[in-house]
């Protein structure tokens, strides 16, 4: 298997960052003035909280956190659906993660009803429901989910 670099975006990954998610997520597609507007220029975006994975100099993921009302977010993890099963949504979250826990106890996220595989995904990475909220209008519920980032006391020494 190859290897898989995690790194911070850095300007000129707008073309890889923009595949990336159109093939992540055809229903949803952005455009890179979109992917500028809506994503780098928002008020939550985090330079520091946006992180993109490689394979053999190949952007295949990325991940993007940053807060929301006290909470750190997991906003987006995608990774190219040929590269899934390869490290590279491993390689992110424990970045993510270990960012995380240098200011924060937890780290939420939501993903839509019915993604089984994301769902599996971030139970074995220690994340539990937290609550659901329903979008109606035939779009799935948003199961929101989190995970400590300290040890419990069971786990302190």
């Amino acid at each position: 298997m190859a290897q898989v670099a995690v790194r911070g975006y850095r300007p000129g990954d707008e073309r890889a960052v923009v595949m990336l998610w159109n093939r992540c997520l055809p229903a949803d597609p952005i455009t890179g003035e979109r992917f500028v507007r809506q994503v780098l220029l928002d008020v939550n975006f985090d330079p520091e909280g946006f992180l993109v994975a490689e394979i053999e100099g190949q952007i295949v993921g990325m991940a993007s956190s940053g807060p929301l009302e006290g909470h750190l977010i997991l906003w987006k993890l995608y990774v190219l659906p040929q590269f899934q099963g390869h490290g590279a949504g491993s390689a992110l979250m424990d970045a993510v993660l270990e960012r995380a826990a240098q200011a924060h106890d937890e780290i939420r996220l939501a993903y839509l009803d019915g993604n089984v595989q994301a769902a599996g995904f971030y139970r074995s990475k220690g994340f539990v429901e937290l609550q659901r909220e329903v979008a109606g209008h035939g779009i799935p519920d948003s199961v929101w989910m989190s995970r400590a980032l300290t040890p419990s006391p069971e786990e302190q020494p």
